[in-house]
């Protein structure tokens, strides 16, 4: 099949650039306008009782949120000084009405909480015109700079929910570029040295280029039928262009070993897709399958990044497979141009048979009870640290110090006495308020509750503002909303709490129901692809293993360094003492997926090499020699790529990268380069067993490299029967 998919682009190749070339006008006339169609925020769970209660005091009593928090502040006046009202108000009187719904302000509500303790600053809460948050977001940007403008004699900063996604927004894409500018550079003097020639370093950028055209063409499809979160771009800068710049890696690679030994340009095309195409294809679909798990979520935060992940994944295999073989069936001889005569030696990974990868196996395998003694509980402690995690939101934390949105909040909670609690909104479907006061009163009685007040009542539901002195994000707070739902309603009255404590709680409930339906269809499936790809249920249940492993150690240092703050000053950023919910899941769909890259990577060359010789030993320190130098080198090629990202202002963006940097350098040095070689002979020929019935299946139906001719060695028809 996919020596078949090599003579035929190498024979239809200028068809094949034409319609890349097409697609690439397309994608970005078309494609690139993803970034007017995403979504903001969607970190809650939708269905949940505290998206309901909001929904349905949002449709009947009417919106109360905060959307907008203008902070004023005066360093010579007091709140209680007349010409500080008259600029307030004359400043917010300029706004326009039909984008500004309401405005709520000390002198308007009488409430002591708007004023701070040294009485020289206030705020006014903005309620924006919008039926959804794109809509309200759309319109601040529209007054933004009008809100912003302070008017003389008063310092301004502008807060709320809608100003902090303005402000992610703004952020998210300057991380993008300042990633890729980091980025970029460092990969191609990488790809410079390890192919030591210009024109084959600047396939894999190519390939690059294609997978993250070609996901946003994907997302700006979706975002026609369904919400796709802005941080959907920035998985798709990640893994599009790291799983591009891997794929070709091989692929260039091993087409160039094959003209090295003489093989005229078509025979070497074929014959590197029919083994690294193969390949390609086996980690591109285990990727893609373990990334798409993540929407299995309800979040679209989760369901984007599945989105983002799965298609950029999708996109560079299919470009690798497609628009790499037909470049390189024009480029021919010619891809080992422009050579820099002090790396002539460049490109030649792994092609020694015996050179320190070889030596390095070898090592390994004469003491490989050693190795797994020492290294698989040095993993397993690394990981303890993540027994202890806690788990929040995303919060005002998330931005870098010093951004007006995350300092207005920091001032609130600061300066402001009960300013910076939270409340939990009760929806109450009843004929009548008045059958709500022995409610009421039983909610003033709940531990930690600082007061309840009626908020509104409208066709049949009243809304009741639960208050607290503690912020969303703080474990007591949610004692609270538990001690809220607790509270038994009076006869013939239906009550339903949220907030944004209560859509945390909800939210990690369903995260905690879904999380094995996610763990099990990843287990399941990538089990029975790598059985197909390698005929054994022995290395698909190893490579299971050797995945929590360094998952655990990945894991474990992100509660060490983003929930306990270790390296925080070094990685500017503010420890919130929990990580955020949705990241420890995003991670373990990729991490895993990207672990899968590697083992497919390292285990299709020992395959094919043990279908050679026969010789499990022999065929490991080969396989890792061919590999071992195309691994490392890709490993970190990807570290850098992701690792950008580790500049990101936003500390969720942040944790993502460092996250990957981390379990990619694990899994490639201590897992595959160590632990793989050290189990593969400590289990011997019963690597490549499997039950009789799937075995005979997999030699008529599975997948090898070397081709369907070969005979099957003798230790295997030896397994094969037992």
């Amino acid at each position: 099949m996919f020596e078949t998919l090599g003579r035929f682009t190498y024979r239809r190749r200028r068809l094949v650039l034409a319609l890349t070339g097409a697609f690439v006008v397309a994608a970005i006339a078309w494609g690139t306008g993803v970034f007017g169609s995403l979504a903001n925020g969607g970190f809650e769970a939708p269905d949940t009782e505290a998206y309901r209660a909001v929904r349905t005091i949002e449709q009947t009593v009417g919106r109360t949120g905060t959307d907008v928090i203008v902070l004023y502040r005066s360093d010579s006046q007091t709140v209680a000084d007349p010409a500080f009202r008259q600029t307030v108000e004359s400043h917010l009187a300029q706004l326009p009405a039909a984008e500004v719904l309401r405005t709520t302000t000390f002198w308007g509500s009488k409430s002591p909480a708007f004023v701070s303790k040294d009485q020289h600053s206030t705020y006014a809460v903005l309620t924006l015109a919008g039926a959804d948050p794109e809509e309200r977001l759309a319109t601040f940007r529209k007054i933004a700079s009008q809100v912003r403008t302070a008017p003389a004699g008063l310092d301004v900063k502008v807060g709320g929910e809608v100003a902090v996604f303005d402000e992610v927004n703004s952020q998210a894409e300057h991380d993008i570029v300042q990633a890729e500018s980091i980025s970029l550079p460092i990969v191609l003097i990488l790809l410079v040295v390890v192919f030591g020639g210009l024109v084959a370093a600047s396939l894999p950028l190519f390939v690059g280029g294609l997978a993250i055209l070609g996901a946003f063409v994907v997302l700006r499809a979706l975002t026609t039928f369904t919400d796709v979160s802005v941080f959907s771009i920035n998985i798709v800068t990640m893994i599009g262009l790291g799983l591009a710049i891997d794929y070709a890696l091989f692929i260039v690679t091993r087409f160039r070993e094959q003209l090295a030994l003489g093989n005229d340009v078509e025979t070497a095309l074929s014959v590197t897709m029919r083994t690294a195409g193969r390949t390609v294809a086996f980690s591109g679909v285990t990727v893609g399958v373990a990334i798409s798990s993540l929407a299995l979520f309800p979040v679209m935060f989760l369901r984007s990044m599945a989105y983002g992940g799965a298609a950029a994944v999708l996109v560079a295999m299919v470009a690798a497979l497609t628009a790499l073989p037909a470049l390189l069936a024009v480029l021919g001889h010619r891809v080992n141009s422009l050579r820099l005569p002090f790396l002539r030696r460049g490109g030649g990974l792994g092609s020694s048979e015996h050179g320190a990868w070889y030596r390095l196996a070898h090592s390994v395998m004469r003491r490989p009870v050693r190795y797994v003694v020492v290294l698989v509980p040095l993993l397993l402690v690394l990981g303890i640290p993540f027994l202890q995690a806690q788990l929040g939101g995303v919060d005002h934390r998330a931005l870098p110090a010093g951004s007006d949105s995350r300092t207005v909040t920091e001032v609130l909670q600061s300066d402001f006495a009960g300013a910076g609690g939270s409340d939990v909104l009760v929806s109450a479907r009843t004929s009548s308020p008045d059958s709500l006061a022995p409610y009421i009163a039983e909610l003033r009685r709940v531990k930690d509750v600082a007061g309840v007040q009626l908020g509104g009542f409208k066709d049949g539901v009243a809304s009741v503002v639960v208050h607290t002195h503690y912020t969303s994000q703080e474990l007591p707070a949610r004692d609270v909303v538990a001690g809220v739902r607790a509270v038994q309603p009076p006869a013939g009255v239906t009550v339903e709490a949220g907030g944004d404590t209560a859509a945390l709680v909800d939210l990690l409930h369903v995260l905690r129901e879904r999380l094995p339906w996610m763990a099990g269809f990843i287990v399941l499936v990538t089990f029975i692809l790598l059985f197909v790809a390698f005929g054994s249920i022995v290395l698909p249940a190893k490579a299971l293993l050797m995945n929590v492993l360094s998952l655990s150690a990945s894991f474990g240092a992100m509660v060490w360094i983003f929930q306990d703050g270790n390296l925080s000053g070094f990685l500017d950023f503010t420890p919130a003492g929990f990580l955020d919910a949705t990241n420890p899941v995003l991670l373990f769909a990729v991490l895993f997926g990207l672990s899968m890259d590697y083992e497919v990577f390292l285990l299709s060359r020992i395959r094919e090499e043990y279908d050679r010789t026969g010789d499990n030993s022999q065929a490991v320190a080969l396989g890792l020699q061919r590999t071992g130098g195309i691994i490392t080198s890709a490993a970190l090629l990807l570290i850098i790529v992701v690792g950008a990202f580790a500049t990101s202002g936003i500390v969720f963006v942040k944790m993502i990268g460092i996250g990957l940097v981390i379990a990619i350098a694990i899994d490639a040095t201590v897992v595959r380069a160590l632990l793989v070689p050290a189990t593969m002979r400590l289990l011997g020929r019963a690597n490549w067993w499997a039950p009789a019935p799937l075995a005979r299946w997999w030699k008529r139906y599975g997948f090898r490299e070397t081709g369907p001719a070969l005979e099957e060695p003798a230790e295997e028809r030896e397994l094969s029967r037992a």
